[in-house]
């Protein structure tokens, strides 16, 4: 069949008559071929064509509520994204290290960081938080800036997401501790002066000395509260918590003893055969060096601090360093400390007539710190990090430092310890 020149369809051409047709007449027009459609004479229950109808209405109501749902979504993301384009102007343009790994834990919700470009330098993947000069870095990748901090020695992170704890080395004026807000305000000084400063691994407890006396407090939304405080001989100064009780280092290696403060005690007996304390294991009880019968060597105990460090448990065997430097896992299996030559890992579940120990690369010369996958990690004296991994280790592994990409010489890093429960 031809076309004519003038021919046209509605697929082809324009149509010969309009195409607009309103809803009135589209309806009537679905009930007529309806109503030709059924051909009987008994009513019929219901009306095919109204519902119809009415099917399709809901349908347009539903898409139409659809629609402006979705663009209320649409513009309160845009107004979001908006918000955080336009921050203050020049904040992207300082430089930054990052030093955290941005797919590893981050257990803070964190305020809006700082957000600058990468270093050119490769930086090393930190497990925990570090501190580089006057900036935080977390494992997270994000940046806080430390106004007024400087010279620090260690640091630990508060719990239910508190902020963190800082201190400072020893220094002619005493020592400092900061406070950290966990929303970028400035760092605030909870101490100043002291003549030693312990925080405890839980960052819940802080213990100081100021004069003739040792005091502890808690901390509770930044703030030192229920302070207490006992005499203490001349020298004698806290280093650490088992508990809610302070351990306390006697002057000239004159051993420990344990002030239960919250018991309303005074210290209680000097342990003199306690050479050092490395840390507190989940059962309580306190891992330190004594002394033996035998000149020149120490062993490795487990001692009670309820029974003013009594030893229950005692291992010789590997040659231990005087420096007192070491610390012990989250969940009380390995020990990290100082040998003769060498840093050691000290599985303690041997701990007994003897004690299992391998060499674990470069000496320890400030904290030690564990993560909650069970890695040491600690500075060396070049500056640089190291990383013990215990299965590693056992596998004949011997741990190697690492530098800390975009650290200046004259910056020591210093690793955050994670908060134990």
């Amino acid at each position: 069949m031809s076309r004519t020149p003038n021919s046209c369809d509605n697929q082809t051409g324009l149509p010969k008559r309009p195409m607009s047709v309103t809803d009135d007449e589209l309806e009537r027009a679905l009930r007529d071929t309806f109503a030709r459609r059924v051909a009987t004479s008994r009513p019929l229950a219901a009306d095919p064509a109204g519902m119809a109808v009415r099917r399709a209405r809901r349908t347009g109501r539903r898409r139409a509520l659809t629609g402006l749902a979705l663009a209320g979504v649409a513009t309160v993301l845009v107004t979001t994204s908006t918000a955080q384009l336009g921050g203050p102007a020049g904040r992207g343009a300082t430089p930054t290290v990052v030093l955290g790994d941005p797919h590893g834990y981050s257990p803070s919700p964190l305020p809006t960081p700082s957000t600058v470009p990468t270093p050119t330098t490769v930086p090393v993947r930190v497990e925990l938080d570090v501190i580089v000069g006057s900036w935080l870095y977390t494992s997270g990748g994000e940046r806080w800036e430390l106004t007024g901090v400087s010279s620090i020695e260690g640091a630990q992170r508060v719990p239910d997401y508190g902020g963190w704890l800082v201190t400072s080395v020893a220094t002619p004026a005493g020592r400092t501790l900061w406070w950290v807000p966990p929303n970028h305000s400035a760092p605030q000084v909870l101490l100043a002066g002291a003549d030693a400063v312990a925080v405890a691994a839980d960052g819940r407890q802080v213990a100081w000395r100021d004069g003739p006396d040792i005091l502890a407090a808690g901390l509770v939304g930044g703030q030192l509260v229920a302070t207490t405080r006992t005499a203490a001989r001349e020298g004698a100064v806290p280093v650490g918590f088992a508990d809610s009780a302070v351990l306390i280092r006697q002057p000239d290696q004159g051993g420990f003893s344990v002030w239960r403060r919250l018991a309303g005690e005074q210290p209680g007996a000097v342990k003199r055969d306690v050479l050092n304390v490395y840390g507190v294991r989940p059962d309580g009880r306190v891992v330190g060096q004594v002394s033996t019968r035998t000149p020149r060597r120490t062993c490795l105990a487990l001692l009670d601090p309820a029974r003013d460090l009594a030893p229950t448990r005692t291992g010789c065997g590997p040659e231990l360093a005087a420096d007192g430097r070491g610390g012990v896992s989250a969940d009380g299996r390995w020990l990290l400390v100082n040998g003769a030559r060498s840093a050691l890992l000290v599985d303690l579940g041997t701990l007994g007539s003897s004690v299992s120990a391998q060499a674990a690369g470069p000496a320890v010369t400030g904290v030690v710190t564990w993560t909650r996958a069970g890695i040491a990690l600690h500075v060396d004296a070049t500056g640089k990090l190291v990383r013990v991994r215990p299965d590693r280790v056992a596998a004949g592994e011997r741990p190697a430092a690492s530098p800390v990409g975009g650290v200046a010489p004259e910056d020591r890093p210093v690793v955050v310890a994670d908060v134990r429960s």
